[in-house]
């Protein structure tokens, strides 16, 4: 089970870093084109699961990096949106981030698992939805509720 407390420990986890917009654009047009590509992949479950939830990803890790928190550990960049991001994404938001990091992973490590083609679907879409809210928070977040998510963050560290 994945933590906060673990996050902020493992290597590559969760690090406080200075808030960056510029970067927090960046990833949220790496998250576009992983949001074009599954249109070019509709036909393969592989390349939709991994196009849908790098959509997902890439623009949860936008906000992420536009509060000023780095992690390369995707589990703990779930949790961070778990445990800090309800004031901008709902408890299905994070159910649907879940589910394609849940697909993805099934398809790519376990290839003789079957995944079911309605739960595929559901991914899909929901990147859509994901992405178009993501770009919301990203206009609407000020840095009053930066810093007090970044607050939150560094209680856990000490």
């Amino acid at each position: 089970m994945v933590s906060i407390n673990w996050c902020l420990k493992a290597k590559n986890g969760l690090e406080l870093v200075g808030p960056n917009k510029n970067m927090a654009d960046a990833y949220l047009k790496m998250a576009e084109e992983s949001l074009k590509a599954i249109k070019n992949n509709s036909e393969s479950k592989i390349w939709t699961a991994s196009t849908a939830y790098y959509t997902m990803y890439y623009s949860l890790y936008a906000v992420m990096i536009r509060i000023g928190v780095k992690c390369e550990v995707h589990k703990c960049s779930i949790e961070f949106m778990k445990r800090f991001l309800l004031e901008f994404y709902s408890k299905d938001d994070v159910k649907l981030v879940e589910s394609a990091f849940e697909s993805r992973n099934d398809l790519q490590y376990y290839p003789n698992r079957l995944i079911n083609q309605n739960k595929l679907e559901f991914v899909r879409e929901g990147a859509v939805d994901f992405f178009v809210k993501t770009k919301r928070v990203l206009i609407k977040i000020n840095e009053k509720q930066i810093n007090e998510i970044r607050n939150k963050l560094r209680e856990f560290v000490k």
